[in-house]
């Protein structure tokens, strides 16, 4: 039979200062009072705590305290907060074409963001590493913080990634983001990198701060060019054992898809096909350089009958999309997200109409708020998910 370790006081002091630093994270300015009353702990422990914390940075003493109260006499409380510029997390998107990088303090408020774009497809690992730290080292000056501010970064590609940050390479496509970016990132600034699948950072963003937030069981889908999906289930994020849980590619083979093309993709497409042929549509407007999704939403909205038979055929392909997913994983609710999701809500009314027919577990649908954000946002989540556990091991950059 195994023996429990007995609590030392190091340990009964780091368990004091974890609840402290959570309660800090979850509120405003408190006071000794507050966090006496939140976690349990002595008075003498909870000041000895809050300046423990405070040494090393990760809070702060407000000053005029005497403004914050209706103190005629005596000595004023003192009111300590997180310091959320003690240090910096990095949220990445590397797409196929460009990577954009935001800055955001500890309290997930985005600060800085800086895109650039992969000029030619065919670049070496380096040469893609080279345009990720660019875009970062942008968007970190233009907050003006150093490279040794940053605490954690968390990198969403285009390939299924596993629990242990993984990439899973099997297709050429998802080999193009095996470019060593972690390792090459702890090279060049000595920064934590965690890897993971894109769709996977839109369903923790969008459940954070979007559509799904506080659901569950919650699918979002990334419906701009190509279809991907993340899957939460009970509040986790699934994987699967090689990183593929929620890829989409087996709509390949479903009746009425046949292929994992997203809205603006496909609304490109079918206005295209619109404008080789002989009917009357304000799209024509847009021929010289080809109609974008917008201009089908637009043209759509003003009545025009062509734009309104793509709306039809989008819907019915989402439909299809979603009602499968449905039959899958059986969530509460379907989120599509991605930049398109700013304007697919005139979609919401049909798929719900339609979905019936390919399932017998239709869920809610929604379009995220986040736009083309909601990856970097999810990526922003899960650093600071990282630097929330490891707190207490990290070693700020406190000035002297």
């Amino acid at each position: 039979m195994s023996e429990m370790t007995a609590a030392t006081p190091q340990l009964l002091r780091r368990v004091s200062a974890g609840a402290v630093l959570d309660f800090m994270r979850a509120s405003g300015a408190v006071t000794v009072t507050d966090v006496i009353q939140a976690t349990g702990l002595t008075r003498a422990t909870a000041i000895s705590v809050c300046e423990d914390l405070m040494q090393r940075g990760w809070i702060t003493e407000l000053e005029n305290q005497r403004a914050f109260g209706g103190y005629q006499k005596g000595r004023p409380a003192r009111r300590f907060e997180l310091n959320e510029r003690a240090g910096y997390v990095l949220g990445m998107d590397v797409g196929f074409s460009k990577a954009t990088v935001v800055v955001s303090d500890l309290r997930g408020k985005a600060l800085g963001r800086a895109s650039q774009p992969f000029e030619i497809e065919d670049i070496s690992p380096a040469e893609r590493v080279g345009v990720i730290d660019q875009a970062a080292l942008m968007a970190l000056d233009s907050v003006g913080a150093s490279t040794d501010s940053v605490l954690a970064v968390c990198a969403g590609i285009a390939a299924p990634v596993d629990r242990k940050g993984n990439v899973l390479a099997s297709q050429h496509f998802w080999g193009l983001f095996d470019v060593g970016l972690r390792s090459a990132l702890d090279d060049l600034h000595g920064w934590t990198v965690l890897l993971e699948n894109d769709a996977n950072l839109a369903a923790l963003g969008d459940r954070w701060r979007g559509a799904g937030a506080g659901v569950d069981d919650v699918v979002v889908i990334l419906a701009s060019e190509r279809f991907g999906s993340g899957v939460i289930e009970g509040g986790r994020l699934l994987h699967g054992s090689g990183g593929g849980a929620g890829e989409l590619a087996y709509l390949d083979l479903l009746e009425g898809v046949g292929d994992t093309y997203g809205i603006a993709t496909l609304a490109r497409i079918w206005a295209a096909e619109v404008l080789e042929g002989p009917a009357k549509t304000s799209l024509r407007a847009h021929a010289a350089t080809g109609a974008e999704a917008e201009h089908v939403f637009a043209a759509a909205a003003a009545g025009d009958a062509e734009a309104l038979k793509i709306l039809d055929r989008l819907a019915d392909r989402m439909a299809r999309v979603i009602g499968s997913v449905a039959t899958m994983v059986n969530p509460e609710l379907v989120v599509i997200g991605g930049a398109v999701a700013n304007s697919a809500g005139v979609l919401l009314e049909p798929i719900a109409a339609r979905l019936p027919e390919f399932t017998a577990t239709p869920p809610r649908v929604a379009v995220s708020p986040l736009g083309d954000s909601i990856v970097t946002v999810g990526a922003v989540r899960r650093a600071l998910d990282y630097v929330e556990k490891n707190s207490l091991d990290l070693v700020l950059n406190v000035p002297a």
